[in-house]
Parts: C-alpha cells; sequence; structure tokens
C-alpha cells in the first residue's frame, strides 16, 4: 500500500507540552481562587481523560462539586488557553528529537502532513509559533483539532476527520502518537500506529501498536518512514 500522509497528535507527540499545560491549568485556579493545584501525579491521572474541559469537569465529579458548572469551566479553559500561549510566547518549548526532521523529509517525499488532537487549535498555533516561527498551517497541511467533532480520543472522530479533510484512506496513511487514547483512536479509524512514549505516558501499555519508539531520530524510525 502507498503511504500519502502522516497525522500527528501535538501534546507529547510532538512535543513535552504537558508541564507548561499544568502550569497553565494551576494559574487559571490560582486567579480563579478556586483553590485547586494539580500535582505531577494528579495530571498523570487526569490525562486519561482527553480534553482539557473535560479533565477539569472530571477533577470536579472527583471532588463531588456541583461548582464550576460547565459554563464555568468553559470559560476557565479559555483563560487558562492565554495563559499557555504566554508561558510558549517565553520560549524554552523544544520539538522532540526527530519532529522536524520527519516532518521536512515527509514533506519533501510528496506526503500529506496533518494533525488530529483533542487540544484546541489556538493551542496547536501556540506551539507552532513557538518551535516553527510560524503559524500551524504554515507546517501542515490539514489540521483537525479541539471541539470539532462530538467525541474526543479514544474515539475515532478525530482521525476520521482529518482522513476526510486529507481525502484520504486509513490505508494510506500512519498515525503518530504518545498515548494509549490515541493508540485507540488511531487504530478505531484504520490507522496504522507508531507510538512515541512522552513523560507523562511511558508508563502505558502499548502492546497494540505497529510500532513504538523512544523518539523519531532517523536511526529509530521503521523502513516505512525512512524516506
Amino acid at each position: 500500500m502507498t503511504l500519502k500522509a502522516l497525522i500527528f497528535d501535538v501534546d507529547g507527540t510532538l512535543a513535552e507540552t504537558e508541564e507548561a499545560h499544568r502550569a497553565a491549568f494551576n494559574r487559571t485556579f490560582k486567579e480563579a481562587g478556586l483553590g485547586w493545584h494539580w500535582s505531577i501525579e494528579d495530571y498523570t491521572s487526569l490525562l486519561e481523560t482527553t480534553g482539557g474541559k473535560e479533565r477539569m469537569r472530571q477533577h470536579r465529579d472527583n471532588l463531588g462539586l456541583a461548582h464550576p458548572d460547565d459554563a464555568q469551566i468553559a470559560e476557565l479553559h479559555r483563560v487558562k488557553t492565554t495563559f499557555y500561549a504566554k508561558i510558549l510566547d517565553g520560549g524554552g518549548l523544544e520539538l522532540r528529537p526527530g519532529v522536524a526532521d520527519l516532518i521536512e523529509c515527509a514533506g519533501s517525499a510528496g506526503l500529506r502532513i496533518a494533525v488530529a488532537t483533542t487540544t484546541n487549535r489556538p493551542n496547536v498555533d501556540a506551539l507552532c509559533q513557538c518551535c516553527w516561527g510560524c503559524a500551524a498551517d504554515k507546517v501542515f497541511d490539514v489540521i483537525a483539532a479541539g471541539d470539532e467533532v462530538a467525541a474526543k480520543k479514544p474515539a475515532p472522530d478525530i482521525f476520521l476527520l482529518a482522513l476526510e479533510r486529507l481525502g484520504l484512506p486509513a490505508t494510506e496513511a500512519i498515525a503518530v502518537e504518545d498515548s494509549v487514547n490515541g493508540l485507540r483512536s488511531a487504530h478505531a479509524a484504520g490507522l496504522r500506529t507508531l507510538i512515541t512514549p512522552s513523560v507523562y505516558t511511558a508508563h502505558q501499555d502499548f502492546t497494540h501498536a505497529n510500532w513504538m519508539l523512544a523518539n523519531l531520530t532517523r536511526e529509530q524510525l521503521p523502513e516505512a518512514l525512512k524516506f
């Protein structure tokens, strides 16, 4: 089968972003006077729930609280997105090893490059501005992000949307992911999946991945991705 596209997850896959996200959440909680603070242990557990608003709702429900309600959580998430962008504006976030070269080489070989992520579009743009110095649509041919689908990972919706926008069947693309929810999502969409675990997902079970690599440097890549 002919490979025509790579579809990347964002957080944890392109870069180790989760500490920046955690810092942005905690700043938001502090300024809102919620009395919440997510430790690394808390956040590792909450990452099993995909989506920032969804994580806040999960944390609220874990505490048995009625507030903040869903509308307030949506506003908190908007503020958190602003704080995350400011953190990335300050620099210091780097792409994971091999990411830039793989995307450049794949593009030069004629492959289309896409994103399928549960994070929102402003966060994708903030990462690309930080790491590539440009907006996301200058790096990726297709972007499927945030709340564009009804169900987030591990549902296949976001990958199916990316494939629809690429105009390709799943057999002609490979997903690149870092989490078990991403793996389940990609496989449910019919995609072969390469896993490169991140700091926050290294403990997860990736038995069913087509490939699992420590990073995306050329020497680690399977033959299918050596352009």
